[in-house]
């Protein structure tokens, strides 16, 4: 039976589990079990949350594996945005592509709001969040359409946040009305804040909250199920169960996978190399992807000029 005795087949068939097949089977279920409360994340993100949040090391390889195995994927109902072009910036944009030079927590803060609507139901919430770190500092929530209280309430924990003196913090936003209204910046004329202001239509200029607005919702929805909410209470005690477990136990691949309050946590105590990057950034307009493809076009035709 293919080069097999019938009494080596049996005795196979037969045999007892090993240490390793049962580490094996125990992996692979814990893998499915972070993955079904976890569904909008891939293996990378999976292994580094077992590695945080259980006692259990598992690498990229494995996971990926384990994925494959249980024929599971990420789920993501992420849809693009659309943007229409204004005229005019009110403030500055005080950071354009520089976004890798912020050296430091509280340096640099962004805020972004995000609407969900579902089945008679309407929410917005506004985040800030700290660019060095990716902490969500603070998060208020609004059942009425453009209700401009949740912004400048969150203003106003942000400010609470924010040393009096020494480097300003700079608090970057898009164009949105309230972002833009006397009543919001009238809140930071006596703090050490300065504003910055994307440029109009131009949603690469912060791509901070681009891409961190885009898995939160996906988790909200997919993971956390936010759409079983019926009140405002209830929605907002998800948010905050949300906000601790993204803060202390959800890995972010921006931050090697630490998670954002370890990686706070680290730069306290003197674990991340002090840098000095930030204030001497060179400010441009050009987006950082159509910078690299420049440089390579360059490189590649000085190749030709040497070689033909």
């Amino acid at each position: 039976m293919m080069g097999v005795s019938r009494s080596g087949y049996y005795k196979w068939l037969n045999r007892k589990p090993t240490k390793r097949d049962i580490n094996r089977e125990q992996m692979v279920a814990l893998v499915a079990q972070v993955h079904e409360k976890h569904r909008t994340h891939g293996y990378r993100w999976t292994a580094a949350y077992i590695c945080i949040n259980t006692p259990y090391i598992i690498s990229d390889n494995y996971a990926y594996k384990c994925f494959k195995y249980l024929g599971i994927r990420s789920e993501s109902r992420h849809q693009p945005k659309r943007y229409r072009r204004k005229e005019k910036d009110k403030y500055p944009n005080l950071i354009f592509s520089t976004w890798e030079t912020v050296d430091r927590p509280r340096q640099v803060i962004v805020s972004d709001m995000t609407a969900f609507k579902y089945l008679y139901y309407y929410f917005e919430v506004t985040f800030y969040f700290d660019v060095f770190t990716k902490e969500m500092l603070t998060f208020q929530v609004a059942e009425r359409r453009g209700s401009r209280d949740q912004y400048i309430n969150g203003l106003a924990d942000i400010i609470g946040l924010i040393p009096i003196d020494g480097e300003p913090t700079v608090i970057h936003t898009d164009q949105g009305s309230v972002y833009s209204s006397m009543a919001y910046n009238d809140l930071i004329k006596e703090a050490n804040v300065v504003r910055s202001m994307s440029r109009a239509g131009k949603p690469t200029d912060n791509p901070v909250n681009e891409s961190l607005n885009g898995w939160i919702k996906e988790e909200l929805l997919i993971d956390f199920q936010i759409e079983r909410c019926r009140s405002r209470d209830d929605f907002k005690s998800i948010m905050q169960t949300y906000q601790k477990y993204y803060n202390h136990q959800r890995p972010c691949y921006a931050i090697n996978y630490n998670t954002p309050d370890g990686y706070r946590r680290k730069y306290e105590n003197g674990f991340l190399p002090v840098l000095d990057t930030f204030k001497n950034r060179e400010l441009t307009q050009e987006p950082k992807f159509v910078k690299k493809r420049r440089q390579l076009s360059n490189k590649q035709q000085d190749i030709n000029s040497v070689y033909f």
